[in-house]
C-alpha cells in the first residue's frame, strides 16, 4: 500500500474545516494510494482544534493527525511542523479553506503513478477547470511573482503561487524551510528547482477563490513579502 499524506495548515476556521475534511474523505486515489490527513492548527481563536476533536471523534475511521501550536506561528511554520510528521512516499499542500479541490489529487498524483515526476504543481491558469472569477490585480499579482520566480530559477511554471504542491515526501522533508508566512511558496519553488536531477511538472487545476468577507487571507503585504522572498532564496542563499 501507499501513501499520500496530506498536509493541511489551518486559523481561525473553525465554521468550515468539516467541509474540506468531508471532500478529502470521499476521494478515492489512483494507483492503490492511501490517505492520511495532517492538520496543524496555528493557535486558532475561534475553536479550531476543538471541532477537529470533535469531528475526528465522530470519523474514527479517518486517519487523521492533529498537531496544535500553543502560538500563532504563521502559515509556513504550521506547514513545516505538518512536513516533518509526514509519512507517505508523496506530499500534498492543501489549504482548509474550499479554494480547491481534492477530487483533483488524482491529476496531481498521476504523474507520479506514471514514475515521470518527483514534484508536480498544480496551476489554475492553465487547462479547462472551473475558476471562480475575483480580483484583477491579484491575478496580475499572481502572474508578475511567477514571472519573477521563474527568472531566478529558470522554470517556465504558469502558477507558483499555487496551494497545490506534490511531493515525494524525502525530497520536501531534506529541503531547510524558514519562511514561517506566505513566503513558503517562492521560497519552496526556489530550492526544489536546485534539487539535482529534480523532475517537475504542472497540471491545470480547478479554483474556487474566497473574497476577503468569506476569509481570505492573504494580502498586498504578503505580495511584498514574496518578492523579497525570491530574492532571498534564488540571489541571496
Amino acid at each position: 500500500m501507499s501513501l499520500l499524506s496530506i498536509v493541511i495548515p489551518a486559523y481561525n476556521e473553525a465554521k468550515t474545516i468539516h467541509f474540506i475534511l468531508d471532500k478529502i474523505q470521499k476521494v478515492e486515489l489512483i494507483g492503490g494510494f492511501e490517505k492520511e490527513i495532517i492538520i496543524v492548527d496555528d493557535c486558532s481563536s475561534d475553536g479550531t482544534f476543538e471541532a477537529l476533536q470533535v469531528y475526528h471523534e465522530n470519523n474514527p475511521e479517518l486517519k487523521l493527525q492533529l498537531s496544535r501550536h500553543e502560538v500563532n506561528k504563521g502559515k509556513g511554520a504550521a506547514l513545516h511542523s505538518g512536513i516533518k510528521l509526514a509519512k507517505g512516499e508523496i506530499t500534498v499542500i492543501q489549504d482548509a479553506d474550499l479554494e480547491y479541490d481534492p477530487q483533483e489529487y488524482n491529476i496531481l498524483l498521476k504523474p507520479f503513478v506514471d514514475g515521470v515526476a518527483d514534484v508536480v504543481y498544480g496551476s489554475r491558469f492553465m487547462g479547462g477547470n472551473p475558476h471562480r472569477i475575483l480580483f484583477f490585480w491579484h491575478s496580475i499579482g499572481n502572474k508578475f511573482l511567477t514571472f519573477l520566480s521563474n527568472m531566478f530559477t529558470n522554470l517556465n511554471l504558469t502558477d507558483m503561487e499555487t496551494c497545490y504542491k506534490m511531493f515525494r515526501t524525502t525530497t520536501l522533508q531534506s529541503l531547510e524551510l524558514k519562511e514561517r508566512r506566505f513566503g513558503f511558496e517562492p521560497e519552496v519553488t526556489a530550492k526544489i528547482s536546485r534539487v539535482k536531477g529534480i523532475r517537475i511538472y504542472e497540471v491545470g487545476i480547478s479554483y474556487y477563490g474566497r473574497t476577503f468577507e468569506e476569509g481570505k487571507k492573504i494580502g498586498w503585504k504578503d505580495g511584498f513579502r514574496a518578492i523579497y522572498c525570491i530574492l532571498k532564496y534564488n540571489v541571496f542563499s
